[in-house]
């Protein structure tokens, strides 16, 4: 078996798995707890400079 069939079985199996589970740790990170103080912040953060006068 030469390398290029092991490292594309290897990319077939594994890379798959473990793409899969990146995207869904990436998908799961804004709910983790404690990140809502995070988010309101980034979401309000171009307002920051902004004066009402």
């Amino acid at each position: 078996m030469s390398t290029y069939d092991v490292l594309r079985h290897l990319a077939d199996s594994w890379g798959l798995v473990v793409m899969a589970g990146i995207f869904v740790g990436l998908c799961l990170w804004p709910f983790r707890p404690g990140a809502r103080q995070y988010a309101d912040e980034a979401a309000t953060s171009i307002f920051k400079d902004e004066n009402d006068g």
